[in-house]
């Protein structure tokens, strides 16, 4: 899923191509990707942009009469600049956001349909949209510690809630708690002072670092490679792939859709977490902790 860097990057680039634009109209080969009635869709035709900006995961174009289209991309939705009226018949195209500069083409690779699209009517009916996350880049660390302990959950689940913090997702919290140091199953609760602050610390400099490389990929042309599985990664969707800082083999739990990248070495002190389906299989024979999993696995160890 396109989380804060990967739409910041596209809500930067759609507001460079469409500043003083019309949207002359929006072309939907989908019906189930327009989840609102009223008011119509046919109410954008025509309309000035006045905006372009992020709401969480959501990309959000203003128009002239306080109009708003609320576009969330889920999991598999991509954008694409073409030429204006440039045809959608393909089965991966879902619409077609036709601007006086050019048309914004959303595909949809996967099967599930799970994309929305919502015509929002003023200021007020759009904060129905907004989760109410924190905004991480903009945060202190007194806000961000005061979000962060006022609920106590795993640090996986809180970095990804979107009520708590806004845009992170899979992929980033990986990446995040990699830099911080910490165990993606330690409980929010339980975090000193000193691990808020370098968690605070790993979470701002991540995204921006990550937000820079989107931005020097697309330079001036429109993004092309939005994935949540880049080779700079240090353990996300790099499962038995070494750790870039200690090159131990990165771990994995896998929980419904998701799943949770770690190095054992540099964020759990060495400790196997356990996968819930595999640990139930295998019972008192996994392995609990790194070096035991290591010899129980030379080849891979070595790899």
């Amino acid at each position: 899923m396109p989380e804060l860097p990967d739409v910041t990057v596209y809500v930067e680039r759609i507001a460079a191509l469409t500043g003083g634009a019309t949207l002359l109209g929006v072309r939907l080969r989908s019906p189930f990707l327009l989840r609102s009635v009223d008011p119509p869709i046919s109410a954008v035709k025509d309309r000035r942009v006045a905006g372009i900006r992020r709401l969480g995961k959501r990309i959000v174009m203003g128009l002239e009469g306080d109009l708003f289209l609320v576009l969330h991309l889920m999991i598999a939705g991509r954008l694409h600049w073409k030429e204006q009226g440039a045809a959608i018949a393909a089965k991966q195209n879902l619409a077609a956001f036709d601007f006086s500069t050019g048309s914004l083409v959303l595909t949809e690779q996967s099967t599930k349909r799970r994309a929305s699209l919502y015509v929002v009517a003023g200021a007020e009916a759009l904060k129905e949209h907004d989760r109410g996350g924190l905004e991480p880049l903009s945060c202190s660390y007194a806000e961000f510690k005061a979000r962060l302990t006022s609920e106590n959950r795993t640090l996986k689940r809180a970095l990804t809630a979107p009520h708590l913090f806004s845009g992170i997702g899979n992929a980033y919290s990986d990446e995040i708690l990699h830099a911080a140091g910490l165990s993606p199953v330690t409980l929010t609760s339980r975090l000193s002072p000193t691990e808020i602050r370098k968690l605070h610390r790993a979470t701002q400099q991540t995204l921006e670092h990550w937000t820079e490389i989107l931005r020097a990929e697309s330079a001036d042309d429109f993004p092309k490679k939005v994935t949540a599985f880049r080779p700079g990664m240090a353990v996300h969707g790099r499962f038995r792939q070494p750790c870039p800082v200690c090159a131990t083999l990165v771990q994995r739990i896998r929980y419904a859709e998701n799943e949770v990248n770690y190095c054992p070495r540099c964020q759990t002190d060495g400790k196997m977490l356990a996968d819930r389906s595999l640990s139930r299989l295998l019972g008192s024979d996994w392995p609990r902790t790194v070096e035991a999993w290591e010899e129980e696995h030379p080849g891979l160890a070595k790899a």
